[in-house]
């Protein structure tokens, strides 16, 4: 007689929030709260998303062009911006340049959606997937 072995990993979701809370996760890694108050501000925002489009290091000079905030602000913002992983500065004489961490930047978020997904029963992984895919097709439609 052959015998198989086969191991089945039976995944249980605590009972309640306060068991969920002694649990250790991916996700409490990866929900670095730096990182979301640098993406909690509206000027923070649009600096970055500039500079995304952009595609290019810049200084700050000209990453101030695309709003209405004083240079030094600016320059405070992007500085936030680099201690939270987001972007990478360097410095030519008295000129910062900074450049969006594109790599890491996209790593982050997608092991952060993994560590969501990992959280939620398929049934729910799907629900989201199905209403997300509903809504870009609604917005393609809108056109």
């Amino acid at each position: 007689m052959n015998y198989a072995c086969i191991m089945v990993q039976l995944c249980k979701s605590p009972k309640s929030p306060k068991l969920a809370a002694s649990l250790a996760a991916p996700l409490d890694d990866l929900l670095a709260v730096e990182l979301f108050r640098a993406l909690s501000d509206p000027t923070r925002n649009k600096l970055l998303s500039c500079l995304a489009k952009c595609g290019r290091a810049c200084s700050v000079s000209e990453i101030a062009e695309c709003c209405k905030v004083d240079l030094s602000v600016v320059s405070r913002h992007l500085s936030m911006l680099a201690n939270a992983g987001i972007l990478s500065s360097s410095k030519e004489g008295r000129t910062v340049f900074y450049s969006v961490r594109y790599k890491e930047v996209t790593l982050l978020l997608r092991n952060l959606a993994h560590a969501f997904e990992s959280c939620c029963p398929d049934s729910a992984t799907r629900n989201v997937a199905s209403k997300h895919s509903k809504i870009k097709q609604g917005k393609r439609n809108d056109r």
